[in-house]
């Protein structure tokens, strides 16, 4: 069995909602939901506030996310056509990648050959302030 992102945030949400009212204790609902480490820490303190006042609800709610956490994520769905789609795309990103040509070596024909710096990335020495006389 797996349980959704989506009834984990549902289940961490209402949680949220009855700390606050009955504790004055705020959570963060999507970090509960995501983060099994916070998810225990939340859980923990609502047995505990559960078994001092008394709120049975706040005992059964944790339960209810301590069982939802205990499964991973269901998988997302994703149609034929998306899936497809998505393949198409990085194949012909790859295949245009592949056809690029070279960028031009540092100083090349370019007109801003001499103001362009070396190869290591540092200024040529000895090389003009302005390019071509232009300021």
């Amino acid at each position: 069995m797996s349980m959704s992102s989506n009834e984990k945030l549902a289940i961490a949400a209402h949680l949220h909602v009855l700390l606050r009212r009955k504790t004055g204790r705020v959570t963060d609902t999507e970090w509960m939901a995501s983060n099994p480490v916070y998810a225990a820490e939340v859980i923990r303190l609502a047995h505990q506030k559960a078994a001092e006042g008394g709120h049975d609800d706040l005992g059964i709610l944790a339960d209810r996310l301590e069982a939802a956490m205990a499964f991973p994520d269901a998988p997302v769905y994703r149609p034929l056509a998306q899936r497809v789609s998505e393949a198409a795309k990085a194949h012909s990103a790859r295949a245009l990648s592949a056809r690029a040509p070279a960028p031009p070596a540092p100083g090349g024909d370019s007109a801003f050959g001499d103001s362009q710096p070396g190869v290591d990335g540092a200024p040529r020495p000895n090389s003009p302030r302005y390019v071509k006389g232009l300021r």
